[in-house]
């Protein structure tokens, strides 16, 4: 059977906050002396997808390696669906795909899914189901060891929708697929949140977690250095500016808006106004005599925002 993937808005149809993984000075120091973790809060609430966001060696993983018990901290307290990491009762009701899915090479992905349902309890009808949501019931009995690296991060998350969990735990979902399946990849993880799940989504895709995730952490040199909604991490727009003589368009929007709200920078003025008085800050400045050439919102990206934050390059940024 083949699940259709609805269109879902991160952050519709959310419910009052029910937290699902609490880390509280969640800390990983190696023998080796290097410390990957440091401090770590982390909160992520049921029927959200919560963005882990940061470079290649940030600590991202080995966060994720410690709420699914993979590997213990080295202080530091964590939760994960009222359980300790690594408790049956907890992964019982956990999806996780961590780094790259490993599979049989030369079972196809059906047979590999049938093994992982019988371990897991679950009925061969939820395989079928599962393949579908993960678009791969035409491919589903070729072998493993053909796949492409974009279908085998399919049967991955496939695999982690098994048992219905209530947390899924994804280490960079998208890594491998085309656009088109990027995009398939996102809705389906937009509609798993708001069906009620919590969503932890690790990745470096700025792209990626701007358009699906309710809540970003920014994690940097294994501290998180910011937590919040994509658009409070972006700050106010600004309204640009560009008139003449520029002077007096400066002085008509002062009167306006209060001197703090307009800045000169260059030759535009930047101003921070409610998008509904815009029309009005317009007819302010013609009556004022000024000509306005443009206005336009102006809002920095994720990108600019995280690049600010880390002061690091970020590859492969979408």
């Amino acid at each position: 059977m083949t699940t259709s993937i609805i269109e879902t808005q991160p952050g519709q149809g959310r419910q009052a906050a029910v937290p699902v993984v609490v880390a509280r000075g969640l800390t990983k120091r190696y023998r080796s002396g290097v410390l990957a973790v440091d401090a770590v809060d982390l909160q992520v609430n049921r029927g959200e997808v919560y963005g882990f966001l940061g470079p290649n060696g940030a600590g991202k993983t080995t966060t994720m390696r410690m709420l699914l018990g993979l590997i213990r901290p080295t202080s530091g307290s964590v939760t994960v669906l009222g359980q300790p990491p690594g408790a049956p009762a907890g992964l019982s009701r956990i999806g996780a795909l961590v780094e790259s899915p490993g599979f049989y090479p030369y079972l196809s992905g059906r047979d590999n899914l049938r093994v992982l349902a019988r371990y897991a309890g679950v009925p061969d009808s939820r395989v079928e189901e599962v393949l579908g949501v993960a678009g791969l019931s035409d491919r589903a009995g070729d072998t493993f060891a053909r796949y492409s690296l974009g279908m085998k991060q399919r049967l991955g998350v496939a695999s982690t929708l098994l048992n219905d969990p209530d947390l899924l735990v994804l280490d960079e979902p998208t890594n491998g697929l085309d656009p088109a399946g990027m995009a398939d990849m996102r809705r389906l993880i937009a509609r798993l949140g708001a069906e009620g799940r919590a969503v932890l989504l690790s990745s470096h895709q700025l792209g990626e977690v701007e358009q699906v995730c309710d809540r970003v952490g920014v994690i940097s040199g294994g501290r998180v250095i910011a937590e919040s909604t994509v658009a409070e991490l972006r700050g106010q727009a600004e309204l640009v500016v560009v008139a003449t003589p520029l002077a007096d368009a400066a002085r008509a929007a002062a009167a306006l808006l209060g001197e703090s709200a307009v800045q000169r920078r260059g030759d535009a003025l930047r101003c921070q106004i409610d998008p509904a008085r815009v029309g009005e800050l317009n007819r302010a400045l013609v009556r004022a005599g000024v000509d306005v050439t443009e206005l336009r919102r102006d809002e920095r990206s994720l990108e600019e925002v995280f690049l600010a934050m880390t002061t690091q390059e970020v590859p492969d940024v979408g």
